[in-house]
């Protein structure tokens, strides 16, 4: 991994900052454009369940995935009142446990990462910032950008960890490739996703490219993650499409933004 620890979680202070600020700003019964059927309310009371569920694995150190119960109760939001309050309790815990947990944890993953703390700094640092992204775009507002390193991190996590995963996939009949280029760090950065019938992505060094994204690291982790899209013209991001240039098949790509899926299981 790119990041040390320090630096992912010094991410999710900042991304839990933006993302209360954002909320309260939009109100609680704003639509969030990235988040199909989710109000701002939803995403808070996700992401104060999903900091709260993380720092049970880091304080207990706990070996084994947490049960349906305990994960209900993780995720058992106050009343709108307390919602923005429960909410920054939630990141500031997760911060706290982390700063806190030797190098030495040792606690359940789900994805390969050099250590348990290293695995849940990196997802928590990803997690809060997408949604905070999504905070920010239920403002009317555009996101801040990320910086080159955070970003091809997150896209590291999201080929190379996720996806990688038997089955994770997009489905695709005639098997493709897409290539993704970061042209703004210091030494280009690429992926190579491949993808066909059984749905399994597999990073790789093809050369066949059937499609090709280049541009900066920010654009194309929003992309992937897909909180954004290439034809979308809006206060958000409206020069996106002019930063980012797409060879070959176009098709490849809207196929990964409309079947791509991150699940934590």
């Amino acid at each position: 991994m790119g990041l040390e620890v320090h630096e992912h979680i010094s991410a999710i202070n900042l991304a839990g900052e933006l993302l209360v600020a954002a909320a309260e700003d939009a109100g609680l019964e704003t639509a969030v454009p990235s988040c199909p059927g989710w109000r701002v309310r939803d995403l808070l009371a996700h992401m104060g369940g999903v900091h709260r569920w993380a720092t049970s694995y880091i304080e207990c150190g706990r070996p084994a995935e947490a049960t349906e119960e305990e994960e209900r109760a993780y995720f058992a939001a106050p009343p709108d009142s307390e919602l923005l309050a429960w909410s920054r309790d939630g990141y500031q815990g997760l911060v706290a446990a982390l700063g806190s947990a030797g190098a030495g944890l040792g606690c359940w993953t789900f994805l390969p990462a050099p250590t348990p703390l290293a695995f849940w700094a990196r997802r928590q640092a990803h997690e809060t910032s997408i949604h905070a992204v999504d905070a920010e775009l239920a403002a009317g507002r555009a996101p801040m950008p990320f910086g080159a390193g955070f970003a091809v991190d997150g896209i590291d996590e999201l080929v190379n960890g996720f996806f990688a995963r038997p089955g994770r996939g997009p489905r695709s009949e005639v098997p493709a490739s897409l290539g993704v280029v970061a042209d703004d760090v210091g030494e280009r950065r690429s992926w190579v996703i491949q993808y066909g019938p059984e749905g399994a992505v597999r990073p790789g060094s093809v050369q066949v490219r059937h499609c090709e994204l280049v541009g900066p690291a920010s654009d194309l982790y929003l992309l992937l993650w897909n909180r954004a899209r290439l034809d979308q013209v809006s206060v958000a991001l409206p020069d996106m499409s002019a930063r980012v240039k797409v060879k070959g098949k176009r098709d490849i790509f809207d196929l990964w933004q409309s079947k791509a899926r991150v699940r934590w299981g």
